[in-house]
């Protein structure tokens, strides 16, 4: 081995690049590999921003169930749930009016999977309007709009937390950090519909089990923008 210790060593300084060189190399890599991440993490995660916001400006269903006629909302939401499924069939088929109208407003707020579908299926949007209608015409207005409004905010939280501090995992892609930020979220908007709706054991547990719908949406194989206020809404109106 050489004695580098010896700087008066004839390679002592042609070693020395070398090392430092390679050192140099390594640690760039490294800085590099970790800048690439961090882009893609920041990427999915603006991504997510604006799928949510999108998800979020639907908070009007909620206080139009509550403050409207069914007659005149279930029309609405009618047409828009037909108009919806037009436009994603017709992109799905790739009909050059759907291309350019569904790109415009939705394209870049999709996940990968949702873009690289071989068979139709719908997504999150069609199934906010069915579990609206479905909440409007089974249950109480009140139960309808906690459940629709923990739906709407509660998820968006558990996917922008989890996306952004999340590190313990607990189930798949679910982090114990996104899942508590539903579940507890949840438990706010419950009491904020305190006056139209009491809270109380059976808030906490209708809580629990709409997130237990959104951590295991895979296993029960239903979309958590249909599952979690129906279930929520069950267990409010029957428990």
């Amino acid at each position: 081995m050489w004695n580098l210790n010896n700087q008066k060593h004839p390679d002592y300084k042609k070693i020395l690049m070398k090392i430092n060189s390679r050192l140099d190399w390594r640690v760039n890599l490294q800085n590099a590999d970790l800048l690439y991440h961090q882009l893609i993490n920041d990427k999915i995660f603006r991504k997510e921003l604006m799928r949510k916001a999108i998800h979020l400006s639907s908070l009007w269903i909620p206080a139009a169930i509550y403050f409207m006629p069914k007659f005149i909302l279930i029309p609405i939401l009618l047409i828009i749930l037909i108009g919806n499924i037009l436009l994603e069939y017709g992109n799905f088929k790739r009909y050059p009016w759907a291309r350019k109208s569904f790109g415009i407003l939705f394209f870049r707020t999709l996940r990968n999977k949702e873009t690289s579908r071989e068979h139709f299926q719908f997504t999150g949007a069609i199934y906010v309007l069915v579990s609206s209608l479905l909440c409007m015409c089974l249950f109480d207005k009140a139960i309808a709009a906690i459940a629709l409004t923990v739906m709407l905010i509660s998820d968006s939280a558990a996917a922008l937390v989890g996306r952004s501090i999340g590190k313990i995992k607990i189930y798949k892609n679910k982090t114990l950090e996104g899942t508590s930020a539903f579940f507890f979220s949840a438990l706010i908007i419950n009491l904020l519909f305190y006056q139209v709706y009491p809270f109380g054991l059976k808030s906490v547990i209708a809580c629990l089990v709409a997130t237990l719908a959104e951590v295991f949406e895979d296993k029960i194989e239903i979309d958590d923008n249909l599952s979690v206020p129906i279930f929520m809404s069950a267990v409010l109106a029957f428990l």
